[in-house]
Formats: structure tokens, sequence, C-alpha cells
């Protein structure tokens, strides 16, 4: 359903209510724009300390014409469903504010992706709430949509790692790998990652023409891999001349033989009737394998892979809008099913071609 004001969404008795906690960055952006054309949420607030009182198109030129304005994020109006957009260490320490003003907490920061509290001593700084990270589900549905019906806290996954994780899960659910093998991973990403306020490494003239290792080793998202693969990876990331997208390239050695056609039963299983995930894996054509910038601004994920010859390695491609199924599109596709609504609903939109540069 389009809308030329954000006060025009929904008007029926079923509607659910909604507000963002940091609007005004780049994610927050993206969440407003498909809750504005969301069929069954309507926004009703969207917080920011530094563009208060400002108009959300002022900030985010697509949303331009619409009344919504920035508000404090001490002003919150109670809703149905929170997403909070804001930086690493905000959510942990206002989570119990949240919950007096929603019943259902999407966190797109890195507060509760993880299981245990150890894990944010070893690959962050701690963390202030670990009572709630048993209670929090994380938001990729594709291997988590069981535990989002009905879920109260939901935490978003990072984009290196959903696209890692996307790319490598059929491989572990079909036994083709089973947690000992060696598994190197190399993801490529766009300047949104560093987000509105990312810095001089990620402005124009610093970032154009890159290819620039910006994690060799140790990056946090190997955290989530690990907990929800079941195994290690050698991961390593760089920064590249794009805007939008994350682009893994994982190389996995499977301990016994594999075909391709045990390959395509495995990513088939898991995949084929996934609204958000399809296939490209060497067919003819420009874009014979994922790409990110096929999927700009969509929710989709790209997934494919190709043999070895000596059938002894294989070369797994995923690739996905960062901002999107990576951040912003992954909290609105989990927060549908935790919400009861039409799981796509909000996210419909299947992308431009062709599209400029970066």
């Amino acid at each position: 359903m389009g809308v030329n004001s954000l006060d025009d969404v929904g008007t029926d008795a079923e509607t659910v209510t909604a507000s963002i906690i940091g609007g005004s960055g780049f994610t927050g952006g993206e969440l407003l724009r498909l809750l504005a054309s969301h069929p069954s949420i309507e926004l009703v607030e969207v917080t920011s300390r530094s563009k208060a009182g400002k108009s959300v198109g002022s900030v985010h030129p697509p949303l331009r014409g619409t009344d919504l304005r920035f508000t404090e994020p001490a002003d919150l109006e109670s809703v149905d469903v929170l997403f909070a957009a804001t930086p690493h260490g905000v959510s942990m320490g206002q989570i119990d504010e949240f919950f007096d003003v929603a019943d259902t907490v999407v966190d797109l920061s890195a507060d509760f992706r993880l299981e245990r509290e150890a894990q944010y001593d070893e690959w962050y700084d701690g963390h202030d709430a670990p009572e709630y990270l048993e209670k929090s589900e994380y938001a990729l549905p594709e291997i988590n949509r069981e535990n989002l019906e009905g879920a109260d806290l939901i935490a978003g996954g990072g984009c290196n790692a959903t696209a890692t994780i996307l790319g490598l899960y059929p491989l572990f659910e079909h036994d083709i790998l089973d947690g000992d093998e060696q598994i190197v991973v190399d993801v490529k990403v766009g300047s949104s990652e560093g987000g509105a306020g990312g810095g001089e490494a990620s402005s124009h003239p610093e970032r154009s023409g890159v290819v620039r290792p910006y994690a060799p080793t140790g990056h946090r998202h190997e955290a989530e891999i690990e907990q929800f693969l079941g195994t290690s990876v050698s991961f390593t990331c760089h920064a590249v001349d794009m805007i939008r997208g994350a682009s893994a390239t994982s190389h996995v050695f499977p301990s016994g033989p594999v075909s391709k056609g045990d390959l395509w039963q495995a990513y088939r299983g898991e995949y084929e009737d996934e609204p958000f995930v399809r296939m490209a894996a060497g067919g003819s054509g420009v874009y014979r394998y994922p790409e990110p910038k096929a999927i700009a601004g969509t929710n989709m994920a790209e997934v494919g892979f190709e043999l070895d010859p000596s059938n002894k390695r294989v070369v797994v491609f995923s690739a996905i809008d960062n901002m999107m199924k990576g951040s912003a599109g992954q909290a609105v596709h989990a927060a549908n099913i935790a919400l009861g609504l039409e799981e796509t609903a909000g996210l419909e939109f299947t992308g431009l071609h062709p599209v400029g540069a970066p």
C-alpha cells in the first residue's frame, strides 16, 4: 500500500503501532522507508536527540512531504512495537525503559545477538543487562522462524554475519559440513556499514577506488557465525568502493566427497520456499553469481556456489543489501512474524536495474 504521508498509515482496528528510537541514521531511514508503506503498521513516533523538531524528510530525502517530525527520546509514547536503531551499548542500558512503552522490542544493534554474557566479555566490552540475553531471539527468520513467533525481544543480526550464515547454513543442515572442516570467509562491504557518522575511513575521497582490509582477524561478527553454525571460521573483511551491500565468499573443504547434486539438494532444501532467498549459481548472463548490486534496496539474499573440479573445495557466494537484509529489512521481517502479520508485508520491493555506481 503506497502512502503520501506517514500519518496515513494504518486505519483499521488491527493496525499495529510502532516507534523508532534513533531514526536519523542510515538504518533508521531504512526503517522509516519500510514502515511508511507497511500495510499493517502505523508509525507514530521517531526519535533523534540531534534532529528533534526537524521533519524526517529533511534528513531522509525519499520521505520528503511526510508530516512526521523527530522527537526527543525521553518523550516516547506507548506503542505495540519499538524498533531501536541505536549504536551498540545504548539498548542494553535502556531496555527496561523500552519495555515500559512497548510490548515488543526489536533491537538492531549488537546488544542482544549473543546468548551468553561471557561472549560479550570476549567480543565486546561486557554487558549491562545480561538477564535479557536468554529472552532475546535472533532476527534472521531463515534459521530462527519458529522461535520468532510471539517473541518479545528480537535481536537483529550483523550484516556480515547474516551474509555468511545464509551462505553456509545449508551445508551444516544437510551434513556436508560437520564443524571440523576449515572454512575461510572473505566479506566485502559498502560504506553504509559504517553508518551516517562513519568518519574519515568512510568518506568518499578515502573510500573511492579502494579494496581495503579493515578487519583481517577478530571481527566481532565471528561470534554470531560461531554461535549459529557451531563452528569457527577464518574471517576477513574488506571495505570496497560500494555504498550498499555485503558480499561473502566462503571457501570450505568438506571431509568427504560431495557432488553438485548434493549441493543443489542442500540449498534447495533450505531455501526453495523462503520468500527472501534466491539462488544464483553459475547460470547465464552477466550476473551469474550473487551480486549486491542486483538486490540493492531489497530484502533479498542471493546465494550460490561452485564446486572445485577436484571435489575437495566448495566456494560459496552470498550477497545482501547490508541495510536491508542485513539490518532494517531483517528487523521488519522478524517483527512481522513475531506480531502475526503477513510475513512479507512492507518488504515486496524487488530492486532496480540498471542502477548507478557505486
